[in-house]
């Protein structure tokens, strides 16, 4: 039985060595070492999931998402153009025109709720902010602008990927902190916050729970949440293990509630 075949392999994820938390052990060459793998995953229908950063570090930490796309992404589709593509939590203008450029059916992409609701002035805002620090690190304003509009315009190309990421507290408020942003409890009323300033509302469904489904050819899920107009506030903290964890918008207050 191929992984195809298997019912339990849906898909197989590229971590360039050292892109993000735990990814030392990534891959260093795609073109040089795994070409068979991705060849074959194209006989087996099966997406290719891309953290799309380099790693380089003469490369701006700012500018490694278009420079993957240049680099890697752009001569992998030349090559492999029957290769299905999700590139994973996207945040930049760039990433928006290319994964716009190639077309419904060949390459996707998802968006956490932070890249479309922050932008990197969030980093630093009254003191440094430990718990907005995440991978791809946030970007410009144009950039934020570029992806709001693209998941709010009812593309099929984008759907939910929250990327949520819970490190303890004291991993993150310490003098080398680790990257990534607990989104999980407040990512379905953030989702709803930024289509309805969209005007978007009746686009909110498909890009949470059809786009993804239907790219990946899965059965989309039959059952469902209710999410309502009622404000509460974000818990400042939630139990982790021994720990705690800080989410996304500690202490603020929220207009959409799932219930």
């Amino acid at each position: 039985m191929n992984a195809g075949e298997s019912g339990a392999i849906y898909a197989v994820k590229l971590y360039p060595a050292g892109a993000t938390t735990n990814s030392q052990a990534g891959v260093t060459d795609l073109f040089g070492k795994c070409m068979p793998a991705l060849e074959e995953m194209i006989q087996q229908q099966l997406p290719l999931l891309v953290h799309g950063e380099v790693t380089d570090k003469n490369v701006d930490i700012f500018d490694r998402e278009s420079a993957f796309i240049n680099m890697v992404l752009q001569p992998l589709v030349n090559r492999l153009p029957q290769l299905k593509i999700v590139m994973e939590h996207i945040t930049t203008r760039e990433a928006v025109q290319f994964v716009t450029s190639c077309g419904e059916g060949s390459i996707a992409a998802t968006v956490t709720p932070q890249h479309l609701i922050m932008n990197r002035n969030a980093l630093f805002q009254n003191g440094l902010q430990p718990h907005n620090y995440c991978l791809p690190v946030l970007k410009r304003e144009i950039h934020r602008e570029a992806v709001f509009k693209a998941v709010t315009s009812g593309s099929k190309q984008f759907f939910l990927g929250t990327d949520s990421a819970p490190h303890e507290k004291h991993t993150k408020e310490a003098s080398c902190g680790c990257a990534g942003i607990y989104n999980a409890p407040v990512a379905v009323p953030l989702y709803t916050q930024v289509f309805e300033q969209a005007g978007a509302l009746d686009k909110l469904e498909a890009f949470t729970s059809f786009n993804g489904p239907d790219f990946y050819g899965l059965p989309r899920n039959t059952s469902t949440i209710r999410i309502v107009r009622e404000p509460w506030i974000v818990p400042n903290e939630y139990h982790f293990g021994s720990s705690t964890v800080v989410p996304m918008f500690a202490g603020k207050s929220l207009d959409w509630k799932v219930v």
